[in-house]
C-alpha cells in the first residue's frame, strides 16, 4: 500500500519514528510534515534523533491561530493527497495536525487511521480534546494504547475498527533509552545536575501558559519548592513568562527546548515530574518515576488511579504538597502494552479489508485540482 502518515508536532515525531520502521518492511510511506513544531529544537532534533526519513514534504505552515493553522493545513494536505493518491492516511494523537490531517482524509474518502484513538480528558475547553473527538469519529480504524481507550471508544457508538495494540510511545522509549542513559553523564555534568536530586519540570499547554493566572500560579509553586528544577522551556511558555513579567527563582535552571534523547535522559535521572504534557506523563510511568500533573484533568487516568500520577493543578499549594508527599510505592502494571505496538499496527494494516489496499480506488471517479503549489511544497 501506499500510505501518507501526517505528522507536525514534538510527540508525532516519536510516535511515528517506530511505526514508519515497521510499515517500511512491506508498504510505502510518504511522510508529510505539517510545520506544526518549525523550530529547529521542536523538530529538526527530533528526526536526527530519532532516525527519522526526511519528510517527503514540508508543508511550512508554523504557527498562528488554530483555526488559520489548521485550514492552511487541510488546504496544502489536500494538495498533497490529490498528488500522491494514497490507499489510506494515518494521523495521530491530538494535535491540530491530527485535526487537519483526519478532515482533508474524509473529505476525499481515503481511509483513515487513527493511533492514539480513545484518549479522553472530558475537557473540551482543551483544544485537543476536540481534535480527538473529531478524528475519532472520522477514523475508519482505531488503534488504541489503553484498554480504557477502547472502552471510551464503545461509550460513544465506535466499536467497528476497534484494536487495543499499546502505545508506540513505549516502543520508542524500549528502542532509544539505552542511547539517552550513554549520553546522561555529560548532560547532567554540563547541566550541574546530580541523578535523583532534581526535578523536571515542562509547560507548555495553551491552557497554562495563555492564562496568566495559572502560569504565575504554576511558577509560584515552582519557587516554593526548595530543589532543583530544570525546566526547558517551550517557545511559547518562555514568551508568555516574558509578556507576563513572572518571575523565575535562581534554583529553576531554564534551558531551551532538548531533543529526544536528552529528555529520555534528563527524565530517567529526575527524582519528580511536574508536567502538563500527556505524552511526558506517560513517559515518566514507563521509567517509574513520580509524576506531578499539573492539569485538572488527563486522558491518562489510570495512572493516576494505580498511583503513579498525581493531579494538583495550577494551584501552588497543591503543587507544593505534592512535591512534599506524593511518594508512589504501588506496581506499575503494563497498562502500555508491552513495547511491540508498531509491529501489531504494521500487521493489522497488512491484513486489513481490500478497501484500505491496493483495490481501494475512489481516485478514478474524482477530477483533478489545479496543481500548481505542489512543487512549491515539496522537499527535495
Amino acid at each position: 500500500m501506499k500510505i501518507v502518515s501526517v505528522v507536525g508536532a514534538r510527540p508525532e515525531f516519536i510516535q511515528a519514528a517506530p511505526v514508519s520502521f515497521a510499515l517500511r518492511q512491506e508498504h510505502h510511506e510518504v511522510l508529510v510534515h505539517t510545520g506544526q513544531h518549525y523550530d529547529d529544537a521542536m523538530s529538526r532534533i527530533f528526526f536526527e534523533d530519532l532516525d527519522l526519513p526526511a519528510p517527503d514534504y514540508h508543508l511550512g505552515v508554523g504557527s498562528g491561530p488554530h483555526g488559520r493553522q489548521t485550514g492552511e493545513m487541510m488546504a496544502r494536505l489536500e494538495e498533497v493527497l490529490w498528488k500522491e493518491r494514497p490507499d489510506l492516511v494515518i494521523v495521530r494523537g491530538d494535535t491540530n495536525s491530527t485535526l487537519a490531517g483526519a478532515l482533508a482524509a474524509a473529505k476525499l474518502h481515503i481511509p483513515l487511521v487513527h493511533i492514539e484513538a480513545g484518549e479522553r480528558s472530558f475537557n473540551k475547553f482543551m483544544p485537543e480534546e476536540i481534535n480527538r473527538l473529531v478524528a475519532d469519529r472520522l477514523a475508519d480504524l482505531h488503534f488504541c494504547i489503553t484498554r480504557r481507550a477502547v472502552q471510551h471508544l464503545a461509550r460513544e457508538g465506535i466499536t467497528d475498527g476497534v484494536f487495543f495494540v499499546g502505545d508506540v510511545m513505549l516502543d520508542a522509549v524500549r528502542l532509544y533509552l539505552p542511547s539517552a542513559l550513554e549520553r546522561a553523564p555529560a548532560l547532567l555534568e554540563r547541566l550541574g545536575l546530580e541523578p535523583g536530586r532534581y526535578l523536571l519540570a515542562t509547560v507548555h499547554r495553551a491552557g497554562n501558559t495563555d492564562d496568566p493566572r495559572r502560569l504565575s500560579g504554576i511558577l509560584a509553586g515552582f519557587r516554593a519548592i526548595p530543589e532543583p528544577i530544570v525546566f526547558p522551556v517551550h517557545p511559547r511558555t518562555r514568551q508568555a513568562i516574558t509578556r507576563y513579567g513572572l518571575p523565575i527563582a535562581p534554583h529553576i535552571q531554564m534551558i531551551e527546548p532538548v531533543g529526544y534523547l536528552d529528555m529520555l535522559a534528563l527524565e530517567a535521572h529526575a527524582r519528580m515530574i511536574l508536567t502538563d504534557s500527556g505524552g511526558v506523563q506517560r513517559e515518566a510511568y514507563f521509567l517509574g518515576i513520580p509524576c506531578l500533573t499539573l492539569r485538572e484533568e488527563t486522558e491518562l487516568m489510570e495512572t493516576v488511579e494505580v498511583g503513579w500520577n498525581r493531579l494538583v493543578g495550577t494551584d501552588p499549594q497543591r503543587i507544593v504538597e505534592g512535591w512534599r508527599c506524593f511518594r508512589p510505592l504501588g506496581p506499575r502494571p503494563p497498562l502500555f502494552g508491552d513495547g511491540h505496538a508498531a509491529e501489531r499496527i504494521a500487521a493489522i494494516l497488512g491484513q486489513s479489508p481490500p478497501r484500505f489496499g491496493q483495490h481501494y480506488r475512489r481516485w478514478e471517479a474524482l477530477s483533478l485540482p489545479a496543481q500548481e503549489s505542489l512543487e512549491r511544497i515539496s522537499l527535495p
